[in-house]
């Protein structure tokens, strides 16, 4: 989903390009690039914290050798009590914007709570993460975080 966001954000760039240079008007489409681009980036978020790709304290929990455990228990657990807080309101967040009928103040005049959803699911789907690396930590020693392959690949 986070792929076809990217891609959509293409499509309106090209067409807001494209109006540029004929009389063709397209209000509200550096709007639109921005609501595609945050959902790209929170719909992308669970994905790469399975696989390695967020900046994670290593070398921290590395020196933590045999309380490497406790390091990453404490990690887990900032991280889920952070994003169930922020899955939590961005949830409300779409709520409210519905319940008032609030719309962007830009060119576009968007209902907000319709761009506000793909955050939101985002932001959940973050949660479930942080969750289910937190369950997995407890019950088998280790998370289901990948180690960063471009990491891996440097320190050989």
């Amino acid at each position: 989903m986070a792929a076809l966001c990217l891609v959509a954000m293409l499509g309106v760039i090209v067409v807001q390009m494209i109006a540029r240079w004929s009389s063709f008007t397209f209000p509200g489409a550096t709007d639109y690039a921005g609501y595609l681009m945050a959902a790209a980036s929170f719909l992308a978020f669970a994905g790469a914290l399975n696989s390695g790709a967020h900046i994670r304290v290593g070398l921290f929990l590395n020196a933590l050798g045999e309380r490497r455990y406790w390091g990453e228990l404490w990690c887990l657990l900032v991280g889920t009590a952070a994003t169930l807080f922020l899955s939590w309101y961005a949830i409300r967040l779409v709520y409210w914007s519905w319940k008032l009928n609030d719309v962007s103040q830009g060119q576009d005049a968007t209902p907000l709570w319709i761009v506000q959803i793909p955050v939101a699911f985002g932001a959940g789907l973050l949660a479930v993460a942080f969750v289910d690396n937190l369950i997995t930590l407890i019950l088998t020693g280790r998370d289901n975080i990948r180690d960063n392959v471009a990491v891996q690949s440097h320190a050989e």
